[in-house]
């Protein structure tokens, strides 16, 4: 029988490479602990992580920068929209003030009887911190904010379905949500997996919005992934996924820090089986001090190492040990 830990971490498509690096780690502190290219294709194009203190499953965040392509996406339904963050209890006006100060605009809402800040990326991604009562995951006091303050990790991800029973029932048929599902006007919210923390998943009805776009593109999604902690556990999955109905699932495909199967859901999200890779995770390639220093390249692209990195954005981040790359 399969299980699933909990979140892994969560993919976007932004825009610019050096914005977000300033909304990551100059806004919100977080930790710069890989910068490296898409496997998929030809393009280069960044593929950029942070991270809290530890570089947690459940605690990272990956993008990549399309602005330099050209490709933009279109936010919309059937598609997974909101980044939740949780932080802690007490550290919302904190955060208010904060990111003002860097010219983010904020909104407080209350949401499931809880306060929450709704704010945006710079290419418009949905953010939302969710504050916890308890979270062991330790924040990365970086960039002046306060441990206290720093941001745990994942909370959740908030998914715009037409549909949510269909997404609902893809969840309790073959994707591990525990608990019942509470409610709160158009929003549903579960857990999925065996963690407390970092798994919800937030269901928005939306028919009015048209379908989001799917692709690579800046402004959107890609994909969330989840925790399946070993190869023999990600294989029992996706026979058990596959033998529901669900065939629009990958094969498995090696991401170098971990290795991944995908699944279009039922509600439009694209869900990833992923298994941290045994030999070493985020440190195969960089010391735990290291991480986010250098530039790294999966080996297919190591001959085109310099023609590659002439065609990207020149970015620093606090982690540089000087302004040129390596």
């Amino acid at each position: 029988m399969s299980h699933i830990a909990g979140s892994h971490h969560v993919t976007l498509s932004v825009a610019g490479a050096q914005e977000d690096v300033d909304f990551h780690v100059g806004a919100l502190g977080m930790r710069f602990i890989k910068r490296t290219v898409l496997f998929d294709g030809s393009l280069p194009i960044y593929h950029l992580y942070y991270s809290n203190a530890a570089g947690d499953p459940s605690a990272v965040l990956t993008t990549f920068p399309w602005a330099q392509a050209g490709l933009v996406g279109r936010r919309g339904t059937n598609q997974a929209r909101e980044v939740l963050l949780s932080v802690p209890a007490d550290s919302l006006d904190f955060w208010a003030d904060r990111l003002a100060a860097h010219r983010v605009e904020v909104t407080s809402t209350e949401v499931f009887d809880r306060r929450r800040l709704e704010f945006r990326h710079p290419s418009g991604i949905e953010y939302a911190m969710v504050p916890a009562e308890a979270d062991p995951r330790v924040g990365h006091p970086g960039e002046g904010v306060p441990p206290e303050y720093a941001v745990h990790g994942i909370h959740g991800v908030g998914i715009h379905v037409a549909t949510p029973d269909r997404m609902v029932e893809f969840s309790e048929e073959v994707f591990h949500s525990q608990g019942k599902v509470v409610e709160d006007g158009d929003r549903a919210a579960y857990q999925v997996g065996q963690e407390s923390v970092g798994n919800h998943v937030e269901l928005v009805a939306d028919t009015a919005d048209d379908q989001g776009t799917w692709r690579y593109g800046a402004g959107t999604f890609h994909h969330v992934a989840w925790n399946l902690e070993t190869l023999e556990n990600q294989d029992d999955l996706k026979f058990e996924i596959e033998g529901n109905g669900y065939t629009d699932i990958s094969e498995l495909k090696d991401r170098k820090y971990f290795k991944s199967v995908y699944v279009r859901t039922p509600g439009g999200a694209l869900f990833e089986l992923a298994v941290t890779h045994a030999e070493g995770g985020w440190t195969c390639d960089e010391s735990p001090h290291e991480l986010g220093q250098r530039f790294q390249l999966p080996e297919q692209f190591e001959d085109r190492r310099e023609e590659i990195f002439s065609k990207l954005e020149s970015i620093t981040a606090p982690t540089d040990p000087d302004e040129e790359e390596s």
